[in-house]
């Protein structure tokens, strides 16, 4: 007859049996917890977007893009620059803002295939006026410079050496904290730089950025080899008391994709804001993937968080706060914004990286222009075909904060 016995068994005593154990537990409670606090999360972000707290939205904008309907949207018709030395002449012409099955598109096109201007007369002899009868357009600026220009082979300047647009609600829809959510697709292509954003309605605490800017998405043409190329989204907020002293650096932030597979060109997102009394967020598809976030509640006001105290302008003169009267600490973004949507080509405003990664020009010199132009050859076939050189914009919803 066998008999049993008990075994010993040393190695149970061993710490580097035991250790496996309890750092497998404590991985799986570790898991556990996570994926129950992210459950309340998605829960909790859930019904705030349903229900948002305190306070109902109004939806005062649905725009599908059956057409460009002018109750909603206006052109920006001018020679280009806008105060970033962009390449682009902004128009009205259905080759460059137009609407199909897919939704609106802003297209840029080379001024010598959308027009009959040759490329002799790009370079020199020409002048291009939106003011006058017969012009492409009527020019919307109210700064003359920028509705005419001449070229002049000896001084560098050409005319913009490429045509686009931009459309804005302003005058016709805005919001003073609410909503905005955008469907759209981004364009594919060298130096290209579409936006989506707002400016003030009325300009109540003086002229950019001291009545504030919001970014809710930018990017660039260029693919994943330039750094914050199109697979690269950001967000910010723009304020100061003058263009040099811009704290946009302390209120920006992006999101990216870190497989190089993929990008904003690749399908249709949904670039949103959302702005209350006590916070600023943009995001990218829903609340959760948030680019950019601010709380107002609690913090300082904008002239301490920019430390503007004591600085002075080129004369010498000391800046006085802009926002100062305006009683509350989230001044300027304390009035009506509009909503922009274009696709700009080039810019010397440092938006693209002076010297760096080929790009063709210098920012301020007076042959920018004449310089990209003459490196086409390198950035046009970078550009997308047909549509996908262009941002498609699928739909625009704005809500008011009732």
């Amino acid at each position: 007859m066998l008999k049993c016995s008990r075994y010993e068994k040393p190695w149970l005593e061993d710490p580097r049996w035991t250790r496996p154990k309890r750092i497998n537990s404590a991985i799986m409670l570790t898991g556990f917890i996570i994926g129950l606090v992210l459950i309340f999360f998605y829960l909790w972000d859930g019904y705030w977007v349903a229900t948002p707290i305190g306070e109902q939205y109004c939806l005062i904008m649905d725009d599908q893009f059956d057409a460009i309907g002018r109750d909603n949207w206006s052109y920006e018709i001018q020679t280009g620059r806008f105060g970033n030395g962009e390449f682009s002449w902004t128009t009205d012409d259905s080759q460059n803002v137009f609407v199909d099955a897919e939704g609106l598109h802003i297209v840029p096109t080379l001024t010598t295939d959308s027009t009959d201007i040759t490329e002799a007369q790009l370079l020199d002899g020409y002048t291009l006026n939106l003011t006058t009868a017969g012009s492409d357009g009527t020019c919307t600026s109210t700064d003359v410079k920028m509705c005419s220009i001449k070229s002049n082979v000896t001084l560098g300047h050409i005319l913009p050496p490429a045509r686009s647009a931009r459309i804005t609600t302003k005058g016709k829809k805005s919001i003073r904290y609410g909503r905005v959510e955008v469907v759209a697709k981004m364009p594919r292509g060298d130096w290209l730089w579409p936006a989506i954003w707002m400016m003030p309605e009325d300009s109540v605490y003086g002229v950019w950025p001291a009545s504030g800017e919001i970014d809710i998405a930018e990017t660039r043409g260029n693919n994943y080899t330039y750094p914050r190329g199109r697979n690269v989204i950001t967000s910010a907020l723009h304020w100061g008391p003058d263009p040099q002293h811009d704290g946009y650096m302390t209120t920006y932030d992006t999101f990216f994709f870190k497989s190089n597979r993929l990008d904003f060109t690749d399908r249709f997102f949904t670039f949103g804001l959302e702005w209350t009394t006590d916070y600023i967020f943009m995001y990218v598809d829903n609340r959760l993937y948030r680019v950019f976030d601010l709380r107002f509640k609690g913090k300082e006001p904008f002239w301490e968080k920019g430390k503007f105290q004591g600085t002075s302008n080129s004369n010498g003169q000391l800046y006085t706060n802009p926002w100062l009267e305006a009683g509350n600490p989230i001044a300027p973004f304390d009035q009506k914004f509009y909503l922009s949507l274009k696709v700009a080509v080039g810019a010397q405003n440092g938006w693209f990286y002076n010297g760096k990664y080929n790009k063709p020009w210098v920012d301020g010199s007076a042959s920018a222009a004449r310089d990209f132009w003459n490196a086409k050859e390198q950035w046009l076939p970078t550009w997308g075909e047909g549509n996908d050189r262009g941002m498609t914009v699928k739909s625009v919803k704005m809500w008011q904060w009732c």
